[in-house]
């Protein structure tokens, strides 16, 4: 029996639905999902395993123009998806007239791969004709591409953007073990999950100056003990993650351990922390002492 491998990388603007999507068609939530921007910071790999193929799809943070050492880091990581793709999944919205990062466009129009224009959304407006002009106004921009509307939120189109995707998908041998899942550790997932909260529960620049770091991860017979230093930038934003009292600190750490003992299937122990670095977002060594 032949068998196909490939992977499949996911590009697009911020908030547009990348990671929705994704956690659509992998069947997991590998990729935190929330309502506001550049929630997504590292490449993260899901992988779909069958007998007869293997599916490696990468999630990259939404396009940016850089205005920090961070916003270059990330957007190494979508520079990259370009490099090692076999499939490209450009994800758009139905309210997006236009991609605000126009030279990540222009490396799109010169693929030689295929490229699916997903434009999500589409459950968002009840007049057929304004999908239809959206749909045409992409095609014109990327006349080789297929475009698609879904609406990832619902599963609407999956099936059709998953059956192109093993169309299109080229013959080889698998690149991971059949058993994997992702090819990111479970620490990895554990702090994206205490992010998400954040995002959720804090408003606006906290969340974007803030990483977790988990320190301990103790797998034990009947419970996993974890310890999570969500670091930021300045005091202030450490006082508003922290809360009243604390209350914000326990709501970001109860909800985030519920998802948590999801994912893990087993009752967990959080314990979260704050800490400051300041401006740690605009330098080098710092960036790399947190993975980016």
């Amino acid at each position: 029996m032949s068998h196909k491998a490939g992977f499949v990388n996911i590009v697009g603007s911020p908030n547009v639905g990348k990671s929705t999507l994704m956690n659509q068609l992998v069947g997991e939530k590998l990729s935190i999902v929330t309502s506001k921007a550049q929630t997504t910071r590292h490449r993260i790999h899901g992988i779909v395993n069958e007998e007869d193929y293997q599916i490696v799809f990468s999630d990259t943070p939404g396009v940016v123009n850089a205005a920090y050492k961070l916003h270059e880091a990330m957007m190494s990581y979508v520079e990259s998806s370009f490099k090692d793709a076999d499939i490209l999944l450009f994800i758009t919205d139905i309210y997006e007239s236009e991609m605000n990062h126009v030279a990540t466009l222009e490396r799109i129009q010169k693929l030689n791969i295929p490229v699916l224009v997903i434009i999500n959304k589409v459950d968002l407006v009840a007049d057929q004709a304004q999908v239809t002009a959206r749909m045409n106004f992409w095609q014109e921009k990327l006349p080789k591409a297929e475009i698609i509307p879904v609406s990832a939120l619902h599963g609407f189109n999956k099936e059709w953007v998953w059956d192109r995707l093993l169309e299109l998908l080229p013959e080889s041998p698998p690149y991971f073990d059949k058993e994997e899942l992702s090819d990111r550790p479970v620490r990895f997932f554990v702090s994206e999950m205490v992010r998400e909260k954040i995002f959720l529960f804090c408003d606006k620049e906290v969340p974007y100056s803030c990483q977790v770091e988990v320190d301990t991860y103790l797998d034990e017979e009947k419970i996993i003990k974890i310890r999570a230093v969500i670091v930021v930038e300045r005091d202030s934003q450490k006082g508003i993650i922290i809360g009243k009292g604390g209350a914000m600190l326990k709501k970001i750490g109860r909800e985030a351990r519920k998802d948590i003992e999801n994912f893990v299937g087993k009752q967990v122990f959080l314990e979260t922390f704050v800490k400051v670095d300041k401006d740690w977002r605009a330098s080098e060594v710092k960036l790399k002492k947190y993975g980016y």
